[in-house]
């Protein structure tokens, strides 16, 4: 004959005790988190002061009191005092941010090689950071007066292509900004009476993500990936100025080249020349790419240029 145990009224009364305080320690646990959460989302961010020449503009002034409460999921977030004229942010906790500045200068990549697109009627820049394992990207307008950047990372963006539809930029007044210098444009013109044949068998991609693009510039090739600097080949330059006798060079299977170091402000580009070919030509790489499209360059210029 089998039984079965039936706890007493006061045991039953301890188990069910049990059960809704676990629960109620869960709830806490959660509701909890959710305040420090909520809490750290709603923290004032921080911006510092940078260069932006219009950012006290009544424009700028007037777009940022129009911006919207909720940009890709973030709530708009307060500025952390001393705030800057002409800034905003969204935040929904201290890494998942974007942030916004109305008034700054155009950055210096903003040249006829760029890629720009249209989107909500306004044309924009992509610039993306180049430090190693960042995400961050920076959108520019190009055609509006004063000039919009917002920054965002991969984490804040989410599902979301970018940051910047459902910002009303197309109601700051349009303008058109002169594009600045493209690379290796300012150098000093030489012989380039032997580039054809190089010109003509360039590849039409390098390093997987540059595709070419039309230039206008003579004995001139470019390639241009969204978001990054674009690679440059320039036929039949000056010798370098920078080049001396005894200075290091770099050998890149048959090429010799001498990278001159000095960088502009705004970019990570460097310049490189191409050493012992009957033409002088330089090539403009940002560093991001490394060396593949100097490599793939360089076997061009060995087969389809003599040694002097």
């Amino acid at each position: 004959m089998s039984s079965t145990y039936q706890p007493s009224r006061s045991g039953r009364t301890a188990i069910y005790l049990s059960l809704v305080l676990a629960v109620a320690l869960v709830l806490g646990v959660v509701v909890g988190a959710k305040l420090v959460f909520d809490r750290a989302a709603k923290q004032p961010v921080a911006m510092s002061d940078l260069p932006a020449p219009l950012a006290d503009s009544p424009e700028c002034a007037d777009f940022i009191a129009g911006l919207p409460d909720e940009l890709i999921g973030h709530d708009r977030a307060e500025i952390a005092e001393p705030a800057p004229d002409g800034v905003a942010a969204w935040a929904s906790s201290s890494v998942e941010r974007v942030t916004l500045r109305c008034g700054v200068d155009l950055p210096l990549q903003y040249t006829d090689y760029a890629p720009t697109e249209m989107i909500d009627g306004v044309e924009w820049l992509l610039i993306t950071d180049a430090t190693p394992g960042s995400t961050l990207a920076s959108w520019f307008t190009v055609d509006r007066t004063p000039v919009v950047a917002v920054t965002a990372d991969e984490e804040s963006l989410g599902r979301a292509n970018n940051p910047v539809e459902d910002l009303g930029a197309s109601a700051l007044p349009a303008a058109r900004h002169e594009p600045f210098p493209a690379p290796l444009s300012q150098l000093a013109a030489g012989d380039g009476a032997r580039c054809g044949d190089l010109l003509d068998n360039l590849p039409d991609t390098l390093a997987e993500e540059y595709s070419r693009i039309d230039v206008a510039e003579p004995l001139t090739a470019a390639w241009a990936a969204n978001g990054l600097e674009p690679v440059v080949l320039r036929c039949g330059v000056a010798p370098p100025e920078n080049y001396q006798p005894g200075i290091q060079l770099n050998q890149v299977n048959d090429i010799v080249w001498f990278e001159d170091t000095t960088l502009a402000n705004g970019t990570t580009s460097s310049t490189w020349f191409a050493l012992g070919r009957d033409v002088d030509i330089a090539v403009s790489v940002p560093q991001e790419t490394g060396n593949a499209a100097v490599v793939a360059l360089g076997e061009v210029i060995s087969a389809r240029t003599a040694e002097q």
